[in-house]
């Protein structure tokens, strides 16, 4: 008596590993690629990045359920192809979807950003439950050929996302990207749906790809140059006034003929501190965290000459922005450092500097990790005896971060003074807090709040420097942030609710 004969697999070894490895990283690119593309509206906090992995593992769960199902129900190799073709059509015209509705159309920004990850997504997870299918022959091998393919997508996943991280982001713009993804799904489509004749759907899914193509190059938005962490702009104004905009949030302005021009309140407010801190003309020994324009460097190398100041900026294309579009090697004294805030601050020596700047975010939040009481004491470790930090800020709403984080620093400081519009530093409370930015000075020796409230009204800020007692009262019982324990996300409100 003869075994019975086993059907050979429908589909071979290495087509199945190529689907699978190759639909799963790219459902791990689309993920990254669209947290780039919602920065700029959403911004770039804890909660748009846990929107877009949860929205991500939905469709991984429902593509592995569905095509498993699908692929029992009906004939499986009618399915890779349309699996492949219409997520490479969505994905080419995920770009201009996502800007054309944020631009006009913001209230259905949520609906098309959940549209453009679940639907690729989900498809492409199903490629592995369907490939599967195809490659069983045997109820003995299930074990075997199950966990090869899901090792394989697991690979392929984590490629997808040290690729486009590491390499993909840094070097091509987000458009780019989407499109030439979705170009390589779309061409690995055409011979299965060629196959399966349904030529009229391969010819229709190529032209989506031209079409998301030229869109992309119409939609609004765009960036003049992407670096790794934003969407950034120079943007020309008066005279040799340029406008650095990062994710559409203008960063800093800077007067390529006038180091001194001050255009933003806070930048008059922060540069009020330092002439009041330090006798005028004396050069000092500054730290900045954050580049941005690079706008108090400019004016303290301009008004102090002589002075020094080292800069940690984590993203490396703000600062070949500043090199080849701003004058960044025309300043004296400067030391750029392309590293992480609360890295480069470890680099520092103790007591070695006179003034400390904080102006580091990412969209309107500051980043949690320099918030905290252990960042917070290695800034007054580097900081001299009467060193000063002043630190720019920006909450709105009930200002749940900025009264945190000021009474955060009134654990680490001696004395903590909060400068803002008179309404957002509670001198105003029958008005309420409008919002925007707050810039907080701290230091252990005793701050002449006179004579920084004169330099904000010299400077026509409007501006009013807090008194410590009212500082205290404005802070309330406010949490203090730790590194176990800062919620900044969540207690930041980083927009102006709607009147």
């Amino acid at each position: 008596m003869t075994e019975p004969h086993e059907p050979a697999p429908t589909l071979s070894h290495r087509s199945a590993v190529a689907l699978v490895f190759g639909s799963s990283a790219a459902v791990l690119v689309v993920e990254i690629v669209a947290l780039r593309l919602l920065a700029p509206y959403l911004g770039l906090t804890l909660e748009t990045s846990t929107l877009v992995i949860g929205i991500a593992l939905a469709a991984i769960a429902l593509g592995s359920w569905g095509g498993g199902r699908v692929a029992d129900q009906t004939d499986p190799q009618r399915l890779l192809g349309p699996a492949l073709g219409i997520s490479g059509a969505v994905v080419a015209l995920t770009p201009a979807l996502l800007r054309t509705v944020a631009e006009t159309s913001p209230g259905l920004l949520m609906l098309a950003a959940l549209l453009t990850i679940m639907v690729p997504g989900t498809l492409l997870s199903a490629v592995t439950p369907i490939a599967t299918k195809l490659r069983l022959d045997s109820l003995e091998r299930t074990g075997t050929v199950v966990g090869q393919l899901s090792g394989i997508g697991t690979l392929g996943a984590i490629v997808g996302t040290v690729v486009t991280g590491f390499v993909l982001i840094s070097r091509v713009p987000v458009s780019t990207i989407l499109l030439g993804l979705g170009a390589a799904l779309v061409l690995a489509a055409l011979p299965l749906l060629w196959r399966a004749r349904s030529r009229s759907g391969a010819a229709a899914m190529a032209v989506a790809v031209g079409a998301g193509g030229l869109a992309a190059l119409a939609a609004p938005g765009g960036c003049q140059v992407e670096t790794t962490y934003h969407c950034a702009n120079v943007v020309a104004s008066s005279g040799d006034t340029r406008t650095l905009v990062l994710d559409n949030l203008q960063h800093s302005a800077v007067d390529l003929d006038d180091p001194t021009y001050l255009e933003f309140e806070y930048i008059r407010a922060m540069a009020s501190v330092a002439d009041t801190a330090f006798p005028e003309g004396e050069a000092i020994d500054a730290y900045h965290l954050g580049a941005g324009g690079l706008t108090m460097p400019r004016y303290l190398a301009a008004e102090r000459p002589g002075t020094r100041s080292v800069v940690s900026e984590i993203d490396g294309g703000v600062v070949r922005i500043n090199r080849q579009q701003l004058g960044m090697d025309d300043v004296p004294g400067l030391d750029v450092r392309v590293e992480d805030g609360r890295t480069g601050l470890r680099r520092i020596a103790d007591g070695s500097r006179d003034l400390v700047v904080g102006d580091a975010f990412g969209g309107v939040s500051v980043p949690w990790h320099l918030t905290t009481r252990e960042a917070l004491s290695e800034v007054r470790r580097v900081l001299r005896p009467d060193g000063v930090y002043v630190a720019n800020l920006i909450d709105y709403g009930d200002q749940a971060f900025a009264r945190a984080e000021v009474t955060t620093m009134r654990t680490v400081f001696d004395n903590v003074l909060v400068l803002g519009q008179p309404r957002d530093v509670g001198l105003d409370p029958a008005a309420g807090p409008d919002g925007g930015n707050l810039v907080v000075v701290a230091s252990d020796r005793p701050l002449d709040r006179q004579a920084i409230q004169a330099g904000l009204d010299r400077r026509g800020t409007g501006w009013t420097a807090q008194d410590e007692a009212g500082t205290r009262a404005w802070t309330g019982d406010a949490q203090v942030l730790t590194d176990d324990y800062a919620p900044v996300d969540q207690l930041l409100q980083p927009y102006r609710s709607a009147s």
